[in-house]
């Protein structure tokens, strides 16, 4: 046979190629499966690969009896047997309202898609005590269910979080079966997963589902503070910086970096250059958690801000991955609408790490308030940030946000003095007073246990350069700067 000509060989091979290729199907080429998609949804696929975090708080809805019966919250009807949504002092809660179960159960009436993680706040009910409950899982609609996990042990009187992996692809539902007459609560079940839940809630603090920050478009309109009456007094007693002012912050736009901001209800130093607070102090008192309000959930910039200062806006934080995280607590400011609103101020925020922020701070943050509420203290405390470099829900170590203009800090502090309530509290802080420091950092595989982060006030001065708690005697600061809390 003869030979073809060398260039005919080479097209007609070029030409074979070419058809191989064309009649291949996407799937068949490596790496362009659609499930090798991270970052969105494949239009040609219609899979959905995009995190989700939902919440279930509890503050919307109303049942205020034991008899079974469906309730509709902000993710959709639940059916509660022998429960109900209290909000007595007694009742654990991270905001006015959570689930007292006695001996019976709480269960979704939906189903929810790509669940992999759920995490449930829970304590005893006031004097309760100690009992256990379960989560149980259904793949059939509600027809059967298998438990999920060991019992939980319930001991605590302020809320903590369990954990639970779900290893299910299929649409679920859960629910929290309990024994015994012994009252629980039950808070915030967070529901985190991959693609499209079926399920939509009212935006949480995670707005984790995009790309790198925010913009001014679409942002609440900037306000300021309005101090009403309930705000701690300026001076004395109860006032927000009795202890002393940490980093000798001023009211001047010399200091840029360490800029003395009194908002009535908390003080702060703000750095313009991190676009976010240094620390923040505040007293706390059972005047100031009255629930008397509920969360306002107003997040804005704040409208006096120095011109020519970046201002973050209540959107700036969308899509980074990192929660907008109170230094001064919503929870810890409930008595009028004018104080729970100025703590939504953006000012007050920090790009927090949602688990951080949802679980160990905020167990944390009920623990004091409970031992407000429920032990007779009142309690004056500072909370910061320093360092670069936190790492928030998509797993990377991530150093600013919002395109370089907000920084993310490495670790979260915070200082509780803790007195039993009473006056001439300079006076009365002495060797024995108890003070408690914590230091986490801020990542989003963070210990839920807080307690695993106590530290010495001094640990945190070498941390920051602070010099905390100044306004006492410095012989009472050698003292109770390097104890180490104990939790009772």
């Amino acid at each position: 046979m003869k030979k073809l000509p060398t260039n005919l060989q080479r097209w007609l091979f070029m030409a074979f190629v070419i058809l191989a290729i064309a009649s291949c199907s996407k799937n068949d080429v490596p790496g362009t499966s659609p499930d090798n998609n991270q970052t969105g949804t494949d239009s040609g696929s219609g899979n959905n690969s995009e995190p989700f975090s939902l919440t279930e708080t509890f503050e919307k809805g109303e049942k205020t009896a034991y008899a079974a019966g469906n309730v509709t919250l902000s993710t959709g009807s639940w059916y509660f047997d022998d429960a109900l949504l209290g909000n007595l002092s007694s009742d654990a809660k991270d905001g006015n309202q959570s689930v007292r179960l006695r001996n019976g159960s709480i269960a979704m009436n939906f189903d929810i898609n790509g669940v992999q993680m759920l995490y449930v706040k829970h304590a005893k009910f006031g004097n309760d005590g100690n009992s256990t409950w379960k989560l149980m899982l259904s793949d059939d609609g509600g027809s059967t269910y298998t438990q999920i996990g060991s019992d939980i042990s319930e001991t605590s009187t302020t809320l903590k979080t369990d954990s639970f992996s779900i290893t299910d692809t299929v649409a679920v539902r859960f629910k929290i079966q309990k024994t015994g007459d012994t009252r629980i609560n039950l808070d915030d079940i967070t529901f985190k997963g991959i693609g499209d839940p079926g399920v939509s809630v009212s935006e949480p603090d995670t707005t984790s589902t995009g790309g790198g920050g925010g913009s001014t478009s679409d942002a609440a309109e900037p306000r300021d503070v309005t101090v009403g009456t309930d705000a701690p007094p300026a001076s004395g007693d109860n006032s927000n910086m009795l202890l002393g002012n940490p980093s000798d912050a001023v009211n001047s736009i010399v200091s840029k970096d360490n800029y003395l901001i009194d908002m009535g209800y908390y003080t702060e130093s703000y750095s313009a250059s991190r676009a976010e607070p240094n620390w923040v102090s505040w007293h706390l008192d059972a005047s100031n958690i009255t629930h008397a309000v509920s969360r306002q959930d107003n997040f804005a910039a704040w409208a006096s801000l120095p011109s020519g200062w970046f201002q973050v806006q209540d959107n700036s934080y969308h899509g980074s991955g990192f929660d907008r995280g109170h230094n001064c607590p919503s929870a810890d400011r409930t008595s009028s609408v004018d104080a729970n609103s100025a703590t939504f101020l953006m000012t007050n925020m920090i790009p927090q790490a949602p688990n951080n922020n949802q679980h160990t701070w905020a167990d944390l943050e009920n623990y004091l308030r409970d031992e407000v509420r429920n032990k007779g203290y009142e309690i004056y405390i500072i909370m910061g940030s320093y360092g670069e470099g936190g790492t928030g829900y998509y797993g990377t170590t991530v150093n600013t946000i919002d395109n370089g203009n907000i920084a993310v800090p490495s670790h979260i502090w915070k200082i509780a003095v803790m007195l039993k309530t009473g006056d001439n509290d300079l006076s009365r802080i002495d060797s024995t007073t108890t003070v408690l420091a914590v230091n986490t950092p801020n990542t989003n595989n963070v210990d839920a246990d807080w307690t695993k982060y106590i530290v010495t006030v001094r640990d945190i001065e070498k941390a920051t350069g602070y010099n905390f708690l100044s306004e006492l005697p410095q012989s009472v600061q050698d003292a109770i700067e390097t104890k180490t809390y104990s939790v009772n």
